[in-house]
């Protein structure tokens, strides 16, 4: 998916809304758990309940690879589910030497059709290059996180940047805002007005917003750009938002709340 069409989308829904599928089976719904498809039917329920109010799924694949072979086939399953109408988004955050790079993205870009992936950039320009060489794919670079680790590497001080300053600054000049983008946590609220005055055109991706406290219509007012510019990310204050049958009711209900307020601010 082009930077055309993710911003026809936006304006289309009146949604920023991302919908992390970080699915994990001990806390599916109990009427599921019986199933031998139940971390795939719950995906698709929720993928059902959810497609008017977002323009962009998450999976985080830590939840399918540890489930052996089989998550990975269920990571297949939901992502070929997922319309093309929506970003789909590995959140696989990926980064190793040049040739090691290249198989990630191959991956994830060929083997699998995501339309972005997430990447660490500790190692450099040759280990997020090969992800950025696709036509109409993104990669998203970790910047500033939301984590407590932050505070060991991103919010220390290189002269006189913090080195998050430094990574997204440089990261910027090896791609552009058509196939490169920045995850910022929404934790971190008070640095996204300067993250946004050197980065006026990129997209951000913002997790944090929902369960782990993130305030969305703080970071929409220090953000927002012409294009929208962010794509945030809600992942258990929507698939959890019930553990009873009516899950799927539930997460719509929340989705379309995240829509509303979105909506408002795009105004």
């Amino acid at each position: 998916m082009n930077r055309q069409s993710l911003v026809e989308q936006i304006k289309k829904k009146k949604s920023y809304l991302c919908v992390g599928l970080d699915t994990d089976p001990d806390k599916i719904p109990a009427h599921l758990k019986q199933r031998p498809d139940a971390v795939l039917a719950f995906n698709k329920a929720i993928i059902d309940a959810t497609l008017d109010a977002c323009v962009s799924y998450k999976i985080n694949t830590a939840f399918y690879e540890a489930m052996g072979p089989r998550g990975w086939e269920i990571m297949e399953e939901t992502v070929h589910y997922i319309p093309s109408t929506h970003l789909k988004i590995a959140d696989a955050k990926r980064g190793d030497i040049g040739n090691t790079s290249s198989q990630y993205a191959k991956a994830f870009f060929e083997a699998l059709p995501f339309d972005a992936i997430t990447v660490a950039p500790y190692m450099g320009a040759d280990s997020v290059q090969p992800f950025l060489e696709y036509d109409n794919k993104w990669t998203i670079v970790l910047g500033l996180t939301s984590n407590k680790g932050a505070a060991d590497f991103e919010l220390q001080k290189m002269g006189e940047e913090y080195l998050y300053e430094k990574v997204m600054k440089t990261v910027a000049s090896w791609g552009n805002p058509g196939n490169l983008m920045f995850v910022v946590g929404a934790t971190q609220a008070e640095a996204f007005s300067a993250i946004r005055s050197w980065l006026p055109d990129h997209f951000f991706l913002v997790p944090g917003v929902g369960a782990q406290g993130g305030s969305l219509r703080e970071i929409s007012e220090k953000a927002l750009n012409k294009d929208a510019g962010l794509l945030v990310n809600a992942s258990r204050a929507i698939i959890y938002a019930s553990e009873k049958e009516d899950f799927a009711e539930e997460a719509r209900i929340i989705a379309s709340q995240y829509q509303a307020e979105m909506s408002n601010y795009l105004q």
